[in-house]
């Protein structure tokens, strides 16, 4: 309603974003907490909290595999908190439960385990070099992961970026390199917190930031964002679980506008993807569901 008093439906009308296909639901899907887009291929990774941790689903929805089981041998998932997947085509996934950052081939095996030196590893996005930036909740930290995941070789694993607080969900911009960050702020008093968009260039220098209390002198509503991407155009994109919306904060140069892509039919947007033929993936955790618009 307050994206609607705000003209937000004309701008999402604007953006001519229909609603093409809807995956999972409870009991394929419990609690997903990731999605990815494959480059390649089209293919849709979900992490959540079933028996088996990983969903592969192909371009028309059909669910192709499940791997990730629940448990303590080397390959399993405890946990998991975020997915991404490589140009090369490898699953790289964040596991809460045991701290560490495990990559698997798209036939669910085992490739490598990082396990050393995260406090809580919890959001990943790809480069295209099939490099991977990861956040670390609880160190505060941005890490960039290089490994040979063929053979299974972790060639760099480089805190690039320290002092941010709670950061969880990340994304690479495919074209410029700028990666945005959502970080958690402390709450004060009887307030549940706030969220912070924070954009670094390639370089990792900061060009652009602002809080839920800046954004809400701009924007007509609270916004809590809890997923990132960037579009195509390299826009940066958020799902705000306050509007139950998907919003356009505009190009780091311009950083923030105020465009609500999706502002109906979601109930708990957590995660956020775009498909290499520009299809936006919305991960509903409400739902337990994977939404996928295009235009």
């Amino acid at each position: 309603s307050a994206l609607g008093r705000s003209g937000g439906g004309a701008a999402a009308a604007s953006a001519g974003l229909g609603l093409r296909l809807c995956l999972g639901g409870w009991g394929s899907l419990v609690n997903p907490t990731g999605v990815a887009a494959c480059p390649g291929s089209g293919r849709l990774a979900v992490a959540h909290n079933g028996k088996k941790r990983i969903h592969v689903f192909g371009p028309s929805g059909f669910c192709l595999r499940r791997f990730g089981e629940r448990g303590d041998a080397n390959n399993d998932i405890k946990y998991a908190l975020d997915v991404t997947v490589t140009s090369d085509g490898h699953v790289v996934v964040t596991d809460g439960g045991d701290r560490s950052v495990k990559a698997f081939d798209f036939e669910g095996m085992g490739v490598l385990a990082v396990r050393e030196g995260f406090c809580l590893p919890w959001g990943l996005d790809a480069t295209p070099k099939s490099e991977v930036i990861l956040t670390d909740s609880e160190a505060g930290a941005l890490y960039r992961l290089a490994a040979d995941f063929r053979r299974g070789e972790l060639k760099k694993c480089q805190m690039i970026r320290s002092r941010l607080v709670s950061p969880r969900a990340v994304a690479v911009c495919q074209t410029s390199g700028a990666v945005v960050v959502v970080e958690h702020l402390k709450a004060l008093g009887p307030s549940k917190g706030s969220t912070r968009v924070t954009i670094f260039s390639a370089e990792m220098d900061l060009i652009g930031q602002m809080d839920s209390f800046g954004l809400n002198l701009v924007f007509p509503s609270r916004i809590y964002a809890t997923a990132v991407a960037f579009d195509k155009e390299g826009r940066v994109i958020v799902t705000d679980v306050c509007s139950q919306a998907v919003i356009c904060l505009g190009k780091p140069e311009e950083f923030p506008i105020f465009n609500p892509l999706i502002s109906h039919g979601l109930s708990y947007p957590v995660g956020l993807t775009y498909t290499a033929n520009n299809s936006l993936v919305v991960l509903d955790s409400g739902d337990h569901s994977v939404k996928v618009y295009s235009s």
